[in-house]
């Protein structure tokens, strides 16, 4: 009878769920050897997770890094400034948010040069809030883009 020892990987992964913040921080310093970045616990789960199985199972294979380098060229010019520091942290454009307010859903989709709702163009998210609220929003926290606690 040959006896199969489990996969310890999957019970790992569902333990960081129940992992509080200081074990996580503490497994990100065994697992990166550098200090856990300020960012919030679903972050660092996620990035955990990822190092989990890439340390037990390898990472991408050279050819899928081959494929990911070559897109970024298509997107950056070969610029490594620009592929290093991404000018914004606006969504991609295309990405549809939405939002409820006042039991209507509102949709707003990112266009190259700023927002589209309800087919007018605005610079900023923070100008469609107002447009939906009559009032003073950051619209990054009014999308939930942006949570001011998740750096926590």
């Amino acid at each position: 009878m040959t006896i199969i020892n489990p996969d310890p990987i999957p019970a790992r992964l569902v333990a960081l769920r129940t992992a509080s913040t200081p074990e996580l921080k503490k497994q990100w310093r065994e697992l990166f050897d550098t200090e856990p970045p300020p960012f919030n616990r679903r972050y660092l789960e996620s990035r955990l997770a990822y190092r989990i199985q890439e340390l037990a199972y390898g990472g991408l294979k050279p050819a899928t890094i081959g494929r990911l380098e070559a897109m970024g060229e298509q997107l950056d010019g070969g610029n490594m400034v620009v592929r290093r520091n991404r000018a914004d942290d606006r969504p991609i454009v295309g990405t549809r948010l939405i939002r409820e307010w006042q039991g209507i859903e509102h949709t707003v989709t990112v266009i190259r040069d700023g927002y589209e709702w309800q087919g007018r163009p605005y610079k900023s998210l923070s100008s469609v809030a107002r447009a939906i609220t009559g009032t003073r929003w950051n619209g990054w926290i009014f999308f939930g883009l942006k949570n001011h606690w998740s750096r926590t």
